[in-house]
Order: structure tokens, then C-alpha cells, then sequence
């Protein structure tokens, strides 16, 4: 099979790849899609391009450029009712055999959240993970485990990091608790006929210090999955950015049931965290989060489906107390219903959020509007892109 022209392009230019139109030998059996990195439906990959890169070996490839744009009412100070940007623009290299393997995920993104202002692609990779958000090396042991060490996808969650992964565009209210992308190292272990599990050393929410535990214990039997999440921080720190939120010293649970079948997906998930009292970190009286989500996809005829969540978390303390704020304030709750019609033909997709945020019992300041104080917000979104693989019809 011939490699996508735009992907092996830019690759034979930076690593004297195959060039567009060289023959693969014969004996190459056409690839299947990947499952790195994990999709949840309903997008779905193209086959990777298979690229010979001489000492380095057979790699694959592949890549996606996608825009999106919203409208939204209520908007906070510094955001606007309407905004555009790049969502990804992302190649995809990994070996995915042999002792040694690995996974580089390379370029522009950005990660959009119901009830957070917009930023741009730019800022998004100069204020999260970089240019280069995920890159591990992983070396199988044996047929039933693996170790995998670098930038590493969070363990613990429902929805995944960026735009693509998930059924809805924009993340939803309870991953907001969550990490997204952490730094250590990773051992996978396969238990027996049902149960996989993982276990990471890592530095949480992207804090660089490296005292946080997660782990996720899986049983998928057929259409049925059931998975126990958790990670919490074996120390603490004042350290604080966009990427690495006062959550960094917290711990979070999660317990997520997957049904797939036919043109089903249903997905209802609880998640809990607690970020304790530690005035070392500034945190004089902690809080903790109860949330429940149900996130639904049917797929219809033609590449259309449907996905939808729902999602209602609750925050404890409260003003009075100088409890820690972790959602609309103090003592807050919010709920969100998310509308994601989308169509598929091969490489080119079309997507849009339609979505509801309610902020219940906000402090004032922190809801929505100019003045904080809107208790709901309204956007639409619209995402446009193409998926790149090794053909890019996806015939």
C-alpha cells in the first residue's frame, strides 16, 4: 500500500522516508487501524501509512488537521461571544511492534472545556504540554505486560485529552477535576482472560515533581467493560499553572462501565476527588468533588450519529469556611447536557457541540457573564477536519 502523499512527504523530507508513490515490497499486508492513540467513538482512523525509514525500521503514521469555531452566551470578561481556531494539527509516529516501541504525538491542539473561556491553539501548547504533548518509549514483556515511560495519557477518566478522542468536542464538567497528561513511567499487565491492569509513578497534573500513584484495574467481557480508576499525591506542592491546578495535591476515583454494541455506545461513569486542608500549599480549608456522568453514542446509516452526556458533580464547603474553590465557587454544583451530531466519510469529518452549562449556587463573580453572576451559559460549536492514514479516501 502506497503512503498518504502529505504524510510521507513530510516525513521522507525530515528522515529520507519512502517517497509518495514508491511501492511498498509485495510481502506488506495491508495495516489495520491503530489503537494508539485510543479513539471513543464515533470518529474512527484510517489505517496507518507504513514508512520505511531504513535503520529505524517500519514505522506508521498518521495525522489529522481539524478547525473549530463557537458561539456562546454569557461569556466572561477577556472571552468573546465568538471565537476560532486551529483544534489539531497533529502527526502520529509510533512503532507498534518488536522489543522495542514507541509513540510520538507531535504539533498543535487544543484541549476546549464547557465552562472555561477559549484559547487558541497557540497559547494552548505554550501553557499545557508543548509541542510534543505525548512521547513514550514502551518495551513489552513477555505477551502479557509492558512498561511504557515518557509523556503518558492520564490513567484515571472517561473522556481523553484532545478533541478527536472523544464523542463530544468540548471536555465535559467532571474531567475538568481530572489530569490529562502526566510524565513517568507506566507498567501494563494483562491478569488472565478478563482483567488488564496498569499501575504509574508519574508527577500528577503535569507539576514535574514526580510523587503521584495512579492506577486502573479493568474486566471487559464482550460488550461489557468495568473499570476502577484511581491516583492520588504522595506529597504536595505550591507549584501552579494552567496545566498543573491546585488539584495537583488532591486524589481522584473514578468507576467507569463501557457497553459497546451494534451502533451503541453507552458509557455512565462516578468519579470522586478530595483536596485536602494543607495550608503549606495555601490550601487553609480542603474540598472535595461527587460527580456522575452518562455520555450515550448511536451511530445511524451514512457516517452520521449521535453522541450525548450528561453530567452533574457537586462541590463541598462554602464561602463562610474558606473552603478551597474547585468549580463555580465554594460549595457549588453545575450541570451540563451536550449535543455532538456528527458525520464521517473516510478521512473528512463534521461535528458540532450543542451544549448547556448551569452553575448552581455559584459565589458571586464566579458563574458566567460580564459580572459573574449568569447562572448558565449556551454554546454551539462547529469542528471541521480530515483524518490522515495511508489512504486519504478511506476507501
Amino acid at each position: 500500500m502506497k503512503a498518504n502523499g502529505l504524510v510521507a512527504a513530510m516525513l521522507g523530507c525530515m528522515m529520507g522516508m519512502q517517497a509518495p508513490g514508491q511501492a511498498t515490497p509485495a510481502s506488506v499486508a495491508a495495516p489495520s487501524p491503530l489503537p494508539t492513540p485510543a479513539l471513543s467513538g464515533p470518529l474512527q482512523w484510517l489505517p496507518p501509512a507504513v514508512l520505511h525509514a531504513g535503520p529505524l525500521g517500519k514505522l506508521d503514521a498518521n495525522g489529522i488537521v481539524s478547525g473549530y469555531g463557537l458561539y456562546q452566551d454569557n461569556h466572561v470578561p477577556g472571552d468573546n461571544i465568538g471565537q476560532a481556531t486551529l483544534s489539531n494539527g497533529l502527526l502520529f509516529l509510533q512503532k507498534a511492534d518488536g522489543p522495542v516501541q514507541y509513540f510520538i504525538q507531535t504539533g498543535a491542539y487544543t484541549i476546549p472545556e464547557l465552562g472555561v473561556p477559549f484559547l487558541s491553539a497557540a497559547n494552548t501548547v505554550k501553557d499545557f504540554f508543548g509541542p510534543v504533548p505525548v512521547a513514550f518509549l514502551k518495551l513489552p514483556v513477555g505477551k502479557t505486560a509492558s512498561f511504557q515511560i515518557g509523556s503518558l495519557p492520564a490513567l484515571v477518566g472517561a473522556e481523553s485529552t484532545f478533541t478527536f478522542q472523544n464523542m463530544n468536542v468540548e471536555r465535559g464538567l467532571l474531567w475538568n477535576q481530572e489530569n490529562a497528561v502526566n510524565r513517568g513511567i507506566q507498567v501494563n499487565q494483562t491478569l488472565g482472560k478478563y482483567f488488564t491492569a496498569s499501575l504509574s509513578w508519574n508527577d500528577g497534573y503535569y507539576s514535574n515533581r514526580y510523587s503521584w500513584v495512579s492506577g486502573a484495574l479493568t474486566f471487559t467481557k464482550g460488550v461489557h467493560s468495568l473499570a476502577f480508576e484511581a491516583m492520588g499525591n504522595a506529597g504536595s506542592t505550591k507549584f501552579q499553572t494552567l496545566a498543573t491546578p491546585v488539584q495537583n495535591n488532591s486524589s481522584v476515583y473514578a468507576l467507569v462501565y463501557t457497553y459497546t454494541k451494534g451502533n451503541w455506545i453507552i458509557q455512565p461513569y462516578y468519579q470522586f476527588s478530595d483536596v485536602p486542608t494543607d495550608a503549606r500549599v495555601g490550601v487553609t480549608q480542603g474540598a472535595t468533588t461527587n460527580g456522575g456522568a452518562l455520555l450515550l453514542s448511536y451511530a445511524f446509516k451514512h457516517g452520521f450519529s449521535l453522541p450525548a452526556r450528561v453530567e452533574y458533580i457537586k462541590t463541598s464547603g462554602s464561602s463562610a469556611n474558606g473552603a478551597v474553590n474547585l468549580l463555580f465557587g465554594p460549595g457549588s454544583d453545575g450541570t451540563s447536557v451536550t449535543l455532538t451530531p456528527t458525520w464521517q466519510k473516510g478521512a473528512f469529518f463534521a461535528r458540532g457541540d450543542l451544549a448547556w452549562v448551569h452553575a448552581g449556587s455559584p459565589s458571586p463573580g464566579d458563574a458566567f457573564g460580564t459580572q459573574g453572576e449568569a447562572p448558565n451559559q449556551l454554546r454551539a460549536v462547529v469542528e471541521l477536519g480530515i483524518l490522515f492514514g495511508s489512504n486519504i479516501t478511506g476507501k
